[in-house]
């Protein structure tokens, strides 16, 4: 169901400027084709780079499309949205397996109960310097989840358990007090989701592209980055060069853009933007 009939990639019709294959496409290795890209430079086209507001925003995005997927597609007849908080009794009582532990507790319970686990979560660092994650929840109405400290799913301190009204809201509420200078614990991931269903699954994964590939991916694209050659769409082997040159300028971090693909669409809103809200 791919809105962009344009697009290169998806079930639109086949792109027509691919480069034939030549000494360029050999290089690149077997089975990957460059996509051939406009001879215009516009090397005075350069930005600076807030490597932490970057951050930032990579994180809302992620966060906040995996949540509203969840808002959109479920509804609020059938499911309610509770927030659970995980709390750390010691400031350096964390460990990288504690998040995964306690969701594998909650996803093994859900499944006895017949029901398969949504969720997103998101770290955030307290004032004191410990660590505590919120972790919002999908379940079927009529089903109430254990407190997990009770349960022995999470006995590294305290867990809090409450309905939120504005599933989506509540979650970016966290996700913005994030000021991407907190010295994390090594091995900390900042956020996480799981139990996508097929059609929300490609969704997500096109709002976490680059902006510049947005406007030329279809929804069912998916990419990979190989190592000295680029993104690579798994499906066709085409490989697509980024327009952007980043570089180290003293203690600045500067993107120029080099071309402009021929094919790009301007103001990319997405082919599900009429879902509302999404950030792109």
């Amino acid at each position: 169901m791919n809105h962009l009939s344009s697009s290169v990639f998806g079930r639109g019709p086949r792109h027509e400027a691919a480069a034939p294959a030549g000494a360029a496409d050999r290089a690149a290795g077997p089975g990957l084709v460059t996509l051939k890209t406009s001879d215009t430079p516009h090397p005075d086209d350069s930005v600076e780079i807030d490597q932490v507001q970057a951050r930032l925003k990579r994180l809302r995005r992620s966060v906040t499309t995996a949540a509203r997927l969840f808002a959109f597609g479920l509804g609020t007849r059938q499911f309610k949205p509770a927030m659970l908080t995980l709390t750390y009794r010691d400031v350096d009582g964390f460990r990288p397996g504690h998040i995964s532990a306690l969701l594998k507790h909650i996803r093994q319970w859900m499944k006895r109960k017949g029901h398969r686990m949504r969720y997103v979560w998101v770290a955030e660092l307290q004032r004191r310097g410990a660590l505590h994650y919120h972790v919002l929840l999908w379940l079927p109405r009529g089903l109430t989840l254990p407190k997990p400290d009770k349960q022995g799913w999470w006995p590294h301190g305290h867990t809090r358990i409450e309905w939120a009204r504005n599933a989506v809201g509540y979650l970016c509420k966290y996700v913005s007090k994030f000021d991407g200078q907190a010295s994390l614990p090594k091995g900390c991931r900042l956020h996480g989701s799981g139990g996508h269903d097929d059609f929300a699954k490609p969704i997500r994964r096109w709002f976490n592209l680059p902006t510049w590939l947005k406007s030329l991916a279809g929804v069912e694209s998916s990419f990979v980055r190989v190592k000295g050659v680029g993104l690579v769409e798994r499906g066709t082997g085409v490989c697509v060069p980024s327009p952007w040159r980043v570089s180290l300028v003293g203690a600045r971090v500067i993107a120029t853009r080099l071309f402009t693909h021929p094919q790009a669409l301007r103001d990319i809103a997405g082919p599900y933007s009429l879902l509302g809200g999404f950030a792109v």
